[in-house]
């Protein structure tokens, strides 16, 4: 009898964890690495938040919380869809956890059932099929094209729903692409929904407040107010207000599957670190000014990668709405050489004699389940990102 679970030969390794440690290792040896795999922001947390931290340990908020966290918090996660979405949820009908995937671990545990089936539109974020399988549940997996924005369609998405369907996975802006649904687009989405009254759908809004230009961010049970009562939207803090340590996500939905949630966690680790329960607090809560400041500078940083990349030869990357990743095709580059006569195969290929010629570690876009195109993160310095681009610049070239 085999000693690990049978549930382990169904998961692999993070790609973009593994891609972070790489360039960490190469770093500590010596090497001259830049590491664009990471999916987290450079700014530090705001001060009246870590104030807020500091103060609540001074208060002694230092106890076991309740396991769905604590009433200031789900208050104020509660006026947050009210006053940023529109959505009318009760603190009873919200839930907090130690970061977005332990909600979303929470929700697929409490619901799936073997041969249950989550529909996820490719390219995706790297642990949603991870966790689908951990929980015993299918993926289907629906496609998206660079042509079409890497977006869902409806006629796509009316293909993949079975009577297995239990839920539709949708994450915008998008982890790996940066695409982002307007509102026309989720409508449509939500006309296909209306017809399979048993399809649920969970949607991770974590990059909300990372949209570009005069995009408008909506999410879906605001856009169909018919969907809410089988509707779980999720968010957090990690991203907008750069409290990625901090390890606190959130999400709202039906009572019945909130309860679910709650014993799930109450059995697995209870309540969320109280001390970032209230940070939290006052991010949710407190000014908000800083998003739009982040906001302009991650915007100048996109237009600079997607400009210096579409300059390399043999790349194509397009303009994402929001979030700070660009997710760039190089299908035109596959079958060259390096200059050690290396055969560019993949996109895996691409992305790891690019780090062994250049020092720029990017994760390869197979792990998110669409390739050849590979993931940046430009969530780092101005300066960090044109010699990264300047880097890849050179090695396109080079390829014969």
């Amino acid at each position: 009898m085999a000693f690990l679970a049978d549930a382990l030969s169904r998961v692999k390794p993070s790609a973009t964890i593994a891609v972070t440690q790489k360039a960490r290792e190469l770093k500590n040896a010596g090497r001259d690495v830049i590491g664009l795999g990471a999916g987290e922001p450079d700014f530090d947390t705001p001060d009246n938040i870590k104030n807020a931290a500091i103060d609540a340990i001074r208060r002694g908020e230092t106890k076991y919380p309740p396991v769905s966290g604590i009433v200031p918090l789900r208050e104020a996660i509660a006026k947050k869809f009210k006053r940023e979405n529109n959505l009318d949820y009760r603190p009873e009908q919200t839930i907090v956890g130690t970061g977005g995937k332990q909600i979303l671990f929470n929700a697929f545990m409490a619901t799936l059932n073997p041969g249950d089936e989550v529909i996820i539109p490719r390219p995706y974020w790297v642990s949603y099929p991870e966790m689908v399988a951990i929980c015993g549940g299918t993926s289907v997996f629906a496609d998206t094209s660079i042509e079409n924005g890497f977006k869902l369609t409806p006629q796509v998405l009316e293909k993949a729903i079975t009577p297995k369907t239990k839920w539709l996975l949708m994450n915008s802006p998008s982890n790996p692409s940066g695409a982002a649904y307007t509102e026309a687009e989720l409508r449509a989405l939500a006309d296909v929904l209306l017809k399979h009254p048993h399809v649920w759908t969970l949607t991770d809004d974590m990059y909300e407040h990372l949209t570009y230009g005069d995009f408008v961010f909506k999410t879906i049970a605001e856009v169909e107010p018919s969907l809410y009562e089988r509707t779980l939207t999720m968010n957090g803090v990690s991203k907008a207000y750069a409290m990625t340590g901090w390890r606190i996500g959130y999400a709202a939905g039906p009572v019945p599957l909130i309860k679910a949630m709650d014993m799930i966690q109450g059995q697995q680790t209870s309540g969320a670190c109280t001390i970032a329960q209230w940070a939290s607090v006052e991010a949710l809560n407190g000014p908000q000014d800083f998003i739009a400041r982040n906001k302009a500078i991650f915007q100048g940083r996109r237009d600079l990668v997607v400009s210096m990349l579409n300059q390399a030869r043999g790349i194509t990357c397009p303009s994402p709405e929001g979030a700070f990743y660009v997710y760039p095709s190089c299908a035109q580059l596959i079958g060259k050489k390096t200059k050690t006569g290396k055969v560019i195969d993949n996109d895996e290929a691409f992305c790891s004699e690019l780090l062994e010629a250049e020092g720029v570690a990017v994760v390869f876009g197979s792990a998110f389940g669409l390739g050849p195109n590979f993931r940046i993160s430009y969530a780092t310095s101005d300066a960090l990102l044109e010699e990264a681009c300047t880097r890849i610049q050179r090695f396109t070239a080079s390829l014969t």
